[in-house]
């Protein structure tokens, strides 16, 4: 569910296999019995690359049906790559699955953690929780970031040229928090609140496009966006990382204030809807399908408009680098069969499809359609959450393509 940040990749080595698992043990027994939110395998006959780490080093995960089931998963991955519009770049990533509750009945929480650096000075450090407490009474969300992130920006709209292309780098923090109370079983309420400040916003000093959305939008500086959010979500999935079925749905509204220091008043609506089907009860196979709908309103900061990538984990999109396309509305549509290679879990294979369309500037209407498709491998690293590397390659039209690398699905 983290991206790397190796888009436009022309090489990425091999993932260090630099792979760590704390408590490395089956939960399969104390699990609640729900035939439709389970897998339809144990855990304990699946192997991952722990298991393979372990059989090179001669180490044998300790078994037993007495054994406590242990409540922790920590997952690491390190790696090097080299992408045309960030050079060299060092990724690492970290990932915590665990239960918040002793007889794990409620929904599996996670901790992500992303830091990078490369040589055309990109820094990211991304944190992000997802709590559920006993019983799924409660739910804590954040997010928060630093990055110093030149991209290639293009203007708004779908129909942008290739041509358009300049650098924009800026600064930013963001700090988004939401607390989420059940209504009924799997419906929650959740109020919140986020911060988005973008500093020291330049674009490259010898831009000659002959149009430039970023100054007729209205360029500026630095650009503070702070509100209140309300999100109303519907979660039946036992896990986030990798849902085998069940459906998400979230509508999140959320209205900047300038009595909250925000540059400008405005607001937007977010609606996020995913489901997933087992086609067949003998498989971990899934058919998934993912939608959304994100409005803005005038007075939208040019950094804070929907773009490609833009989404809570910057997974949208695949087959375009992150802000390839951006607008003041945006639908978008991606539907993804996950499958498995070998009998023993350990690899996995996806096919995908995605499609997005954005408002022009300034009339804001819908025109023109970016489809992408694409490929990708599983590799297993903890069999116990579930959690795999997703290694993807997409195209999209117009000649984008590029290599994606997550810890945990896309979606």
């Amino acid at each position: 569910m983290i991206k790397l940040s190796i888009l436009k990749a022309a090489v990425i080595p091999v993932l260090i296999s630099g792979l760590l698992c704390i408590n490395h043990h089956s939960t399969a027994q104390t699990l609640k019995k729900d035939t439709v939110l389970q897998p339809v395998t144990d855990s304990s006959k699946q192997v991952d690359a722990i298991d393979v780490l372990g059989r090179i080093l001669h180490k044998k995960e300790a078994t037993g049906n007495n054994q406590a089931a242990k409540r922790l998963n920590f997952s690491v991955v390190p790696s090097a790559g080299y992408s045309l519009s960030t050079g060299l770049a060092a990724d690492a990533v970290a990932n915590a699955a665990f239960y918040t509750g002793k007889r794990h009945l409620e929904n599996l929480s996670s901790i992500n953690a992303e830091l990078v650096f490369d040589t055309r000075q990109q820094r990211i450090f991304v944190n992000r929780w997802e709590i559920w407490s006993p019983g799924n009474q409660y739910k804590f969300t954040s997010d928060i970031r630093w990055e110093k992130f030149p991209t290639d920006n293009y203007g708004l709209g779908t129909r942008t040229p290739s041509a358009n292309e300049y650098d924009l780098v800026y600064n930013y923090v963001r700090a988004y928090g939401t607390f989420f109370k059940k209504l009924v079983t799997d419906y929650y309420l959740g109020i919140g609140y986020n911060l988005d400040y973008h500093y020291n916003i330049t674009q490259d000093p010898t831009e000659t496009s002959t149009r430039d959305d970023f100054k007729a939008y209205g360029q500026t500086t630095t650009s503070t966006s702070s509100g209140l959010v309300l999100n109303f979500l519907f979660d039946n999935r036992k896990n986030s990382i990798n849902s085998l079925n069940g459906a998400y749905a979230s509508v999140i509204y959320r209205q900047n204030s300038t009595l909250l220091n925000s540059n400008t008043n405005w607001r937007s609506l977010l609606i996020d809807i995913r489901k997933y089907f087992r086609p067949s009860p003998t498989s971990n196979n899934v058919l998934a399908f993912w939608s959304m709908v994100w409005l803005s309103s005038a007075q939208t900061p040019y950094l804070d408009l929907p773009a490609t990538g833009q989404d809570t984990y910057n997974n949208s999109g695949r087959g375009y680098e992150q802000g390839r396309f951006r607008g003041r509305d945006m639908l978008y549509i991606e539907g993804e069969y996950r499958f498995g290679i070998t009998p023993n879990g350990l690899f996995g294979g996806v096919v995908f499809a995605n499609g997005q369309t954005f408002t022009n500037y300034p009339d804001n209407k819908f025109s023109g359609f970016a489809p992408a498709t694409g490929a990708g491998l599983r590799v297993k690293i903890n069999k116990h959450s579930n959690t795999n590397v997703a290694i993807d390659y997409g195209v999209g039209i117009k000649g984008s393509r590029g290599l994606f690398v997550n810890l945990g699905e896309v979606f």
